[in-house]
């Protein structure tokens, strides 16, 4: 058996055997959605951040590296100042609140906060995490795809049906518990990946003074952070890349991992673990494209196969087999993570709370493993007709996130005078700018569009929240 698939196969089987194992943890909906709020900190901290960097940090941002040379830092900086912030802001206040509240996702935190009778913010919150997360998951599958087809050979089509195909099993089986223990594993195989593969082509290239002379060789304006533009074209860069960083507090797949610790005192440890992960591991993703610039030129047709190339060139077959791995854990811990989130807007949020409230939660169990299978197959269909690359399919996806629920979710939490008239006029407007901006007028070449998005639903959640607040109902 070649090496390579035989690293590959073993990963995935431990994967698949965790989904088995985790089976008999998830007997309520509460287990499905949030582990029963059973997680460690270092299983929090790795599940976060795995489940935060899909397949764009070692496909998507190491192609860009490739692309653009060390402007590619931009986006890496923002993500770290975006992740502490994450941490130390929103972290404690949401486990400590969802649990006042009985809140076993996002919709469910914002109702309750606000004394929402209406029944607006959940339906709201829920459209918009399905229609941007069947998006996200996509984005996933489209780079299963690649990463198949660079190492094995195998279609496009076959490699998004087997990535697709695992990934629903064991998160339709195993609920939080499999896809919280598997994004642990999957946390630490991408850290290897991303730590070693940049090491070992440095060594390769002799050092960064043979870079700069290679780099300098294919395009002086790859050295610099601004990619040699300036004006404008140089700020939309800096700024469309910090920008990212904006929006962590919004990505319902990851603030739900702080309301599922056991102890909220020891977030401040996940917090630790969670951000060094983060240095190392964008820091090693922009690496390891820059330096495949430096080794094998400007010869890829898609930016986005280089790491898995360049780890077969480098490494044995066997540990590039585990270690291309890593670009498949990637994918994997955030698909899994968006289908369950997608999963509880639909099982909870909208069967549980407003059809049924007296559902068995074995039933609820079993519509949630069917609302996930569904949504997983609306994603592949995506997937197939998907033309953007998987970078500028997860920015699009992750700016309507950021934009609808970041300013929503920080004001909530930290703010008595917000109204639910307020975090509704934030969402739809921080949706519609965010998909208006890139899809209608065209204007992301010109400014990443969470920018936009993101402020235009902050300064609405405030105005909205100070005009409505005489007589609202506000929960103290």
């Amino acid at each position: 058996m070649d090496p390579i698939l035989a690293g590959f196969i073993l990963y995935l089987l431990g994967i698949l055997i965790v989904g088995f194992l985790t089976v008999r943890l998830t007997r309520t909906l509460d287990d499905y959605i949030l582990a029963g709020r059973k997680l460690n900190y270092w299983v929090v901290a790795f599940s976060e951040r795995a489940s935060g960097e899909s397949a764009w940090l070692l496909i998507g941002l190491p192609g860009l590296a490739w692309a653009s040379g060390f402007s590619a830092l931009w986006p890496a900086v923002g993500c770290t100042f975006g992740i502490l912030f994450s941490w130390v802001f929103i972290a404690k206040p949401l486990r400590d609140q969802s649990e006042k509240y009985s809140a076993i996702t996002l919709p469910d935190f914002f109702e309750a906060r606000l004394g929402d009778d209406s029944r607006l913010l959940r339906v709201v919150s829920m459209l918009i995490i399905v229609f941007f997360f069947t998006m996200y998951v996509s984005a996933q599958f489209l780079a299963a795809g690649k990463v198949l087809n660079a190492t094995f050979g195998i279609s496009h089509l076959w490699g998004m049906a087997i990535g697709a195909v695992i990934i629903l099993f064991y998160t339709m089986m195993g609920g939080f518990f499999a896809v919280a223990w598997t994004d642990l594993v999957q946390g630490i195989l991408m850290l290897v990946t991303l730590v070693f593969l940049p090491v070992l082509a440095l060594y390769e290239l002799g050092g960064f003074d043979a870079l700069a002379a290679r780099l300098n060789e294919i395009n002086p304006a790859l050295v610099t952070i601004t990619e040699g533009k300036s004006g404008w074209e140089m700020w939309s860069v800096i700024i469309g890349g910090l920008a990212i960083g904006l929006g962590y507090m919004g990505q319902p797949h990851l603030v739900t991992r702080f309301m599922a610790i056991r102890n909220p005192v020891a977030l401040k440890k996940g917090s630790l673990v969670a951000v060094i992960w983060a240095i190392l591991a964008f820091w090693g993703a922009v690496l390891v494209g820059i330096f495949a610039l430096g080794l094998f030129g400007t010869g890829f047709e898609d930016q986005e196969q280089v790491m898995p190339f360049m780890t077969k060139a480098l490494f044995p077959a066997w540990i590039a087999g585990i270690l291309i791995s890593g670009a498949i854990a990637a994918m994997m811990s955030t698909a899994d993570s968006q289908l369950l989130v997608s999963t509880s807007a639909v099982s909870e949020d909208i069967y549980h709370q407003m059809i049924d409230k007296k559902a068995s939660q074995k039933k609820l169990v079993m519509i949630s493993r069917i609302a996930t299978f569904c949504v997983g197959v609306v994603a592949f269909l995506l997937a197939l007709t998907a033309e953007d690359t998987v970078y500028k399919f997860v920015l699009y996806a992750w700016a309507g996130l950021g934009a609808s629920f970041g300013p929503a979710l920080l004001l909530s939490l930290w703010w008595k005078g917000v109204t639910r008239w307020g975090v509704l006029a934030g969402m739809i407007s921080g949706t519609l700018t965010v998909v208006l901006w890139k899809s209608v007028f065209g204007f992301s070449d010109f400014l990443y569009e969470l920018v936009p998005g993101f402020v235009i639903a902050l300064f609405l959640v405030l105005l909205v929240s100070v005009l409505t607040k005489t007589g609202e109902y506000v929960i103290e």
